[in-house]
């Protein structure tokens, strides 16, 4: 029988202007680190228009892999708080609130709030109705402003989270994580193709571990240790999404991440000091893909 009715009407999340999802066809290629990367890097930034800073929030959507408690540093830190109206209250680290299916699960062990190892063992009806919960059921405002951008963290692929997304909200940008191999090229283009059919914009792609600066070698030329970008930008031409920015493999970064600390927020003196060329050209990186990621998102029509 034919469906009655057209397509779910898609709508604004309350109390967010801007949604950013940031995205990848394949997991393990750091879509996560530099989801939370780039909203620390938006807060630094002034908004275009008002010229104050940027109120940035963070809402991880991969409901079966939740990596942002870890990457906030916000590992067990309980259930979030319910407003008046049964609304959940994002929790906060580093002045930058953030929601995740990581603080809604419980532990495993009835003697112990880790819940760390707790997997979540769900069909696609369970999947959609968290992911709704997650977009509509927060509530963004403090102070009676809301968030100016909200960065969505999704999970790889392009199963129900993206679908629900694209169909049930207006996003305002998608920014597209790869590395350099043909495995994680082939599904870039399934991703964009999959975000492109429910109308997201693209913003731009981003390359992950384009290359490494080794810091103690007496040379600075980088080393494609994943192959050189050439592939990369070609699919990009190919695709017509601009690259917004290659960034290096760093061990600081990973480093920083697993001890729940933006690398983003590190200070260039600190930076200096550890005599990280590669840490510095990663920040210097990011900080301008966010620029080109905030004037994408309020250009002029």
């Amino acid at each position: 029988m034919p469906r009655k009715g057209g397509p779910p009407q898609k709508r604004s999340i309350a109390n967010v202007d801007k949604v950013l999802a940031v995205a990848s066809g394949k997991g393990g290629v750091g879509k996560s680190t530099i989801a939370m990367n780039l909203a620390f890097a938006l807060a630094l930034r002034k908004h275009e228009k008002t010229n104050t800073s940027l109120r940035v929030g963070i809402l991880d959507l991969d409901i079966f892999g939740p990596s942002i408690p870890t990457l906030m540093g916000l590992q067990n830190a309980g259930e979030p708080a319910l407003t008046n109206v049964g609304s959940m209250l994002p929790l906060t680290n580093h002045g930058l609130p953030c929601m995740s299916m990581g603080f809604l699960i419980p532990s495993t062990d009835p003697t112990s709030s880790d819940n760390t190892d707790t997997p979540i063992v769900w069909r696609g009806l369970m999947v959609q109705k968290a992911v709704q919960q997650l977009l509509f059921d927060v509530d963004w405002s403090k102070d009676g402003q809301g968030l100016d951008v909200l960065v969505i963290d999704m999970p790889p692929g392009t199963g129900d989270v993206p679908l629900t997304l694209g169909q049930l909200v207006n996003v305002d940008g998608a920014v597209i994580v790869s590395t350099p191999q043909d495995v994680a090229l082939s599904d870039v283009r399934k991703g964009i193709a999959m975000l492109r059919k429910v109308s997201v914009p693209i913003t731009g792609l981003v390359l992950n571990q384009a290359y490494y600066l080794c810091p103690g070698c007496n040379t600075h030329t980088p080393r494609y240790l994943f192959g050189k970008p050439d592939a990369f930008h070609k699919v990009a031409d190919r695709l017509g999404v601009p690259v917004l920015g290659d960034l290096p493999l760093v061990e600081g970064v990973s480093t920083s991440t697993d001890g729940g600390y933006p690398f983003v927020l590190n200070s260039a003196a600190s930076i200096e000091a550890a005599n990280d060329e590669g840490g510095a050209t990663w920040k210097a990186s990011m900080v301008q893909i966010a620029d080109r990621v905030a004037s994408e998102l309020w250009k002029s029509p």
